[in-house]
């Protein structure tokens, strides 16, 4: 019994052993990161080889669909809205799934990127975007399945999949043109009343120079008096008042208090008060 017990204690240990070996991987993982404009891309997926077999239209069947790589479904990810052949790619991660035909294949976006392969029931609603592609060919056997982005610009990238003698690229266009002209406007317009308020906001906090504050907190009042905002206005006059400006200090801490009265807000409507009776206004 005890040598029994010895035996079944060494193969335990003999499995665990030889568990803790870490080998090569026959598919490696790759993972890809590429900026295309403003729009940061990732691509993940695993590379099997050719290894002497055939591949399109024998190890991977034409019109049928495939993973397009190895192991895990390969994964593609946009931090922005993207467009394929003219449809919208919301930002998020989506598998790429494919359909090889030997001079023409179908590319598709997949909204559910966490499968080990192909799902297991195929859901067409989950199609996000669908788009076909010429096969390339190629001088040479490409020997290791390789993905890529190829052709970059400030608004587009092609998103290539390479292996054998065959070339599939599928164009993405990102929208960088109307986020750096966005951009361009906002900057040219001037800082906005937020910028103002924080930046006076800040300087009194900070105890730094209050007659800047003074500046940027009016200004930020003045753009916004279509829309007044009674916190503007409380801290407007809480500036005003450390610069010793007293009676603005008041003019701004009433209207604070009718706004936030009107918006039912307690507690600026207690602050109010106690400054105005710490003025002697109330």
């Amino acid at each position: 019994m005890k040598k029994l017990f010895f035996m079944v204690c060494f193969v335990a240990f003999t499995y665990t052993a030889s568990a803790q070996i870490e080998t090569p991987q026959p598919s490696p993982f790759s993972k890809i990161e590429q900026k295309v404009g403003l729009t940061d891309v990732t691509l993940e997926f695993s590379r099997p080889g050719m290894k002497g077999r055939a591949i399109y239209g024998d190890l991977v069947p034409f019109g049928k669909v495939w993973r397009t790589g190895a192991n895990a479904n390969t994964k593609i990810t946009f931090s922005t809205d993207v467009t394929v052949n003219g449809q919208t790619l919301k930002a998020g991660s989506y598998a790429i799934y494919t359909i090889p035909n030997k001079d023409k294949w179908e590319v598709m976006f997949y909204s559910d990127a966490n499968n080990w392969g192909t799902p297991r029931k195929w859901d067409d609603s989950k199609v996000v975007v669908k788009a076909s592609a010429d096969v390339v060919p190629m001088p040479m056997n490409i020997e290791t399945f390789t993905m890529t982005f190829d052709d970059l610009t400030n608004n587009s990238a092609v998103i290539g999949i390479l292996w054998e003698k065959a070339y599939v690229g599928i164009q993405f266009e990102t929208p960088t043109e109307k986020a750096v002209l966005a951009s361009i406007e906002k900057t040219m317009a001037g800082p906005s009343a937020n910028d103002y308020y924080a930046a006076a906001v800040y300087y009194k906090t900070e105890g730094k120079d209050i007659q800047q504050a003074v500046k940027w907190i009016d200004k930020a009042i003045a753009m916004t008096k279509k829309q007044p905002r009674f916190w503007y206005y409380r801290q407007q006059s809480l500036i005003h008042a450390k610069a010793g400006n007293k009676k603005g200090a008041i003019a701004a801490a009433k209207t604070s208090l009718e706004l936030a009265t009107k918006a039912g807000n307690s507690d600026y409507m207690k602050m109010n008060k106690d400054s105005l009776k710490e003025w002697g206004a109330l």
